[in-house]
């Protein structure tokens, strides 16, 4: 069973960065891909960018220029960065697996 855990949340002014964690434990992280996800208040959890694990990217058109997804397999760690923050990417930012594994969440908070 894979166990994610995320950090790096936070509070930011609009245009400033942050960058996520997101560290796998219990499995071989290789053979997965991983996804950040984000759930703003009221809203359904939307899909924000992918790492495959031949390290293939793909992003939500709200994040493309912005964000970048990369992934360390030596270390197990998915990383997000996220540049030119605005207050509409603040949210809870879920870590995934593509087997269905879920992290904790970690809030990021983006002020105007």
């Amino acid at each position: 069973q894979v166990q994610l855990v995320e950090s790096g949340g936070g509070l930011v002014q609009s245009g400033g960065s942050l960058r996520l964690s997101c560290t796998a434990s219990g499995t071989v992280f290789t053979f997965y891909t991983m996804d950040w996800y984000r759930q703003a208040p009221g809203k359904q959890r939307e899909l924000v960018a992918t790492a495959t694990m031949r390290g293939a990217t793909n992003y939500a058109n709200s994040v493309k220029g912005r964000f970048t997804i990369s992934r360390d397999n030596g270390e197990n760690t998915i990383y997000l960065q996220m540049n030119g923050l605005k207050p509409e990417d603040t949210g809870v930012y879920y870590c995934h697996t593509n087997l269905g594994s879920w992290g904790q969440g970690i809030q990021v908070t983006v002020s105007s």
